[in-house]
């Protein structure tokens, strides 16, 4: 696993986009925060496939703040962010909110929320700590991103919400080395 998160780093590091992102991000002080989804997952994904720009339609951003679970916050953070880097769809979500959204139980903080997704390789998260180090969460280990296998989350069984999202992201045409393990695997 060390390697697997020293090479992530090394990728995410080397992308100055991603980097202008994690410092917009960081400038914030949210509590408990990680950038995550697509923005971890699809920097790996284009490495592996060897292309040039980045593939992100948006930068989903989290955190945990129980005591405010206001929507008009996140609107607040996200036109902060907006302000910083105007080219960036900007998806800022509190996760101390987010579990009524899925039908879960409460989250504890934003990694086990980040855990809860639906697709194993999207349960990965990235923070710029105050010393500009990288942080990562991924409850599962980086290993099915980096051998682009897609596989449905076991603490979210939902076969139907899984396919659908496989069938309406069409990641196989965009990174057609993945290989889509089917929900009726697990």
């Amino acid at each position: 696993m060390a390697d697997l998160v020293a090479n992530t780093a090394a990728v995410i590091e080397a992308d100055p986009f991603r980097m202008a992102c994690l410092r917009a991000v960081k400038s914030l002080h949210l509590p408990d925060w990680f950038i995550a989804a697509g923005f971890v997952r699809n920097a790996i994904w284009d490495h592996l496939h060897h292309f040039p720009m980045t593939t992100l339609n948006d930068v989903d951003v989290v955190y945990f703040d129980p005591n405010d679970c206001s929507l008009t916050t996140e609107a607040y953070y996200t036109a902060l962010l907006q302000q910083q880097l105007p080219m960036v769809n900007w998806e800022v979500k509190n996760q101390a909110r987010m579990h009524l959204k899925h039908q879960h139980l409460p989250y504890k903080n934003s990694a086990e929320a980040i855990s809860r997704w639906v697709e194993i390789p999207t349960c990965v998260g990235v923070q710029l700590t105050t010393d500009n180090h990288l942080i990562f969460t991924a409850a599962y280990g980086l290993e099915h991103n980096w051998s682009l296998h897609v596989s449905i989350n076991p603490h979210y069984p939902r076969p139907a919400v899984y396919q659908q999202r496989i069938r309406d992201k069409k990641w196989q045409v965009l990174w057609p080395r993945l290989m889509i393990l089917t929900a009726e695997s697990f």
